[in-house]
């Protein structure tokens, strides 16, 4: 009996090979050449914010992390989604303030206040660019199908968020 299992183990073993001597000779196409949503093993580049927290800055002790940022500010959200699934209400963010507008980079998530709509808005930067006024940002929320109405000077800008908490 202690045969049987030996025999399919080298039978399987028989197939494997010439499977594999197909694909090798190109007359089964490999997994790399067939076709496959792009998502399934590579997804395209997308713009990331900064980094502005050096490893060097966290500390992980088994009681407790420590984050050693200067100056640093805390915030909370309304139910707004739209910055869905990234943070929602009950997430928290921390937060610092740039010292110029070269410190924002497209990818960034700021926090500024918006004279048209009246209120704090944290929303991504999507594009950044100078005109006859200075710097600007153009904003969206993630989860937003179009950008934030106004261009973001740089004196709006409250913060940058560098950590969300969950």
């Amino acid at each position: 009996m202690a045969k049987k299992p030996a025999l399919h183990y080298m039978i399987m073993m028989v197939c494997l090979s010439f499977l594999l001597g197909l694909i090798t000779t190109n007359l089964i196409p490999s997994y790399a050449d067939t076709q496959r949503p792009d998502s399934v093993l590579r997804t395209p580049e997308q713009v990331s914010p900064n980094n502005w927290i050096t490893e060097e800055q966290i500390h992980v002790f088994s009681d407790r992390i420590v984050l050693d940022i200067k100056d640093a500010s805390w915030a909370k959200f309304t139910d707004t989604n739209s910055m869905d699934p990234l943070f929602d209400i009950n997430s928290n963010t921390i937060e610092l303030k740039p010292e110029k507008p070269q410190d924002l980079k497209v990818g960034d998530i700021i926090s500024y206040y918006s004279e048209s709509m009246n209120a704090l808005i944290i929303h991504r930067i999507i594009e950044a660019g100078q005109d006859s006024e200075g710097d600007y940002f153009i904003t969206r929320g993630d989860n937003n199908a179009y950008n934030d109405p106004e261009k973001v000077r740089f004196e709006q800008v409250k913060g940058v968020v560098v950590g969300i908490i969950y």
